[in-house]
């Protein structure tokens, strides 16, 4: 079978043609990273199988075309083959509507391979996608290595394995809630559209969400714009990434060396919206110090993205009190989110202001979560109550 082999170049001028295109607008995308070794595909692996994965766009369009990454993967990966369905389910099940799949291509081939570093772009095809609408991703692989792995780790939707190369997932051989080597979703819209771009944490990435519920903020945000004629036709995009850190440390690529990817590499992106820093502030290191760092690179962002005719939003850090950051005592986390938020409500750098940390409080103890959204009792995170607190009360003025 004749194959597309993918390089680094040629993965740059998608990007970059993607960045200047006036027509496509990405609908679905996510932050990646190195699966971590537990959150790499369980046996019988991905070699030579069929896997499935459920995501949730945002808006809809007429042509669709999916990027792949082989971004972390140190050897090529083969894909035999690809095909998208309309998904019965959130993911709760690997079924899809009969007679909905369409067989995409690359360069006109049914199967690519991606160099180490690369990614991949489909042709596009006609498809008919609705807002919010399920789409099933079925990747058929031939050689790939799981080490590393371009992934995204917290996906909060069943993904699914089944033997060999097929489409019969009646019987799946493993799930497993992560995604792997899919990267964003393009759609040729109906109307004029636009996307917002999201860098975040797993606060922004879902942890205490519902699996298979596609509950997280930015999904709440998305169903909020869509009730606005003004507004929805902007598709949010999730660049959330679970223990992310800004400046160093954490897990995955910092946001300050993934954002100009992650931001600015997506299609018809109009805003930005930067909610991210509460691991960084628990770093244990001074807590001005840090505040004044992610100061600097939110600056730094803000700049570059109004240069591209980019609004940018900053969302103050939502509270820890309680949490594992501040059971050590020194109270640096609180006292470097207190003045990073403090700038953020008043820095002259950006277009809008979300004020997550007053949303969410308690009204009794503001540097608290409201126990009525706490996850697990961790203090940190929230449930999915709390996300839907987050993304319907975001004023949608702020995208006029």
């Amino acid at each position: 079978m004749k194959r597309t082999i993918l390089s680094l170049a040629l993965c740059a001028l998608a990007l970059c043609s993607c960045a200047q295109s006036r027509d496509w607008v990405t609908t679905w995308a996510t932050a990646l990273q190195i699966a971590e070794p537990h959150n790499r595909p369980p046996q019988p692996g991905l070699e030579g199988n069929s896997f499935r994965q459920i995501v949730q766009v945002s808006v809809g369009g007429t042509d669709i075309r999916l990027h792949l990454s082989n971004l972390f993967n140190e050897t090529e990966t083969e894909i035999l083959g690809v095909e998208i369905a309309r998904a019965t389910t959130m993911g709760a099940s690997p079924e899809t509507v009969a007679g909905s799949s369409v067989a995409l291509t690359f360069g006109g081939e049914r199967g690519v391979t991606m160099a180490p570093g690369a990614e991949a772009v489909s042709d596009p095809v006609r498809f008919q996608l609705a807002p919010r609408e399920n789409l099933a991703i079925t990747i058929h692989y031939g050689k790939v290595s799981d080490l590393p792995l371009t992934s995204h780790p917290g996906s909060r939707t069943t993904s699914y394995i089944a033997l060999g190369d097929t489409e019969d997932f009646s019987a799946p051989a493993a799930s497993t809630a992560h995604w792997y080597t899919i990267s964003a979703i393009d759609v040729l819209p109906v109307r004029q559209s636009g996307a917002i771009c999201v860098l975040g944490d797993s606060i922004t990435d879902g942890r205490g969400t519902t699996t298979d519920g596609q509950d997280r903020w930015t999904d709440q945000l998305s169903r909020s714009l869509l009730q606005d004629p003004r507004t929805r036709d902007l598709a949010v995009l999730n660049f959330g990434l679970g223990g992310n850190c800004v400046l160093q440390g954490g897990l995955g690529p910092t946001g300050e060396s993934r954002y100009m990817r992650d931001l600015f590499g997506q299609c018809g992106v109009r805003y930005v919206i930067l909610f991210e820093g509460t691991n960084d502030l628990g770093s244990g290191r001074p807590g001005a110090e840090i505040a004044e760092g992610i100061q600097a690179v939110w600056t730094r962002i803000a700049e570059e993205a109004h240069a591209r005719g980019i609004k940018v939003i900053g969302a103050t850090v939502t509270p820890a009190k309680g949490s594992f950051y501040e059971r050590d005592g020194n109270g640096e986390h609180e006292k470097g989110r207190q003045l990073l938020n403090a700038w953020i409500r008043t820095a002259d750098v950006f277009d809008g202001v979300i004020d997550f940390a007053a949303m969410v409080a308690s009204q009794d103890d503001p540097d608290r979560l409201d126990p009525a959204y706490l996850f697990e009792n961790d203090w940190l995170h929230l449930n999915a109550k709390g996300y839907e607190v987050m993304g319907s009360g975001i004023d949608r003025k702020l995208f006029y």
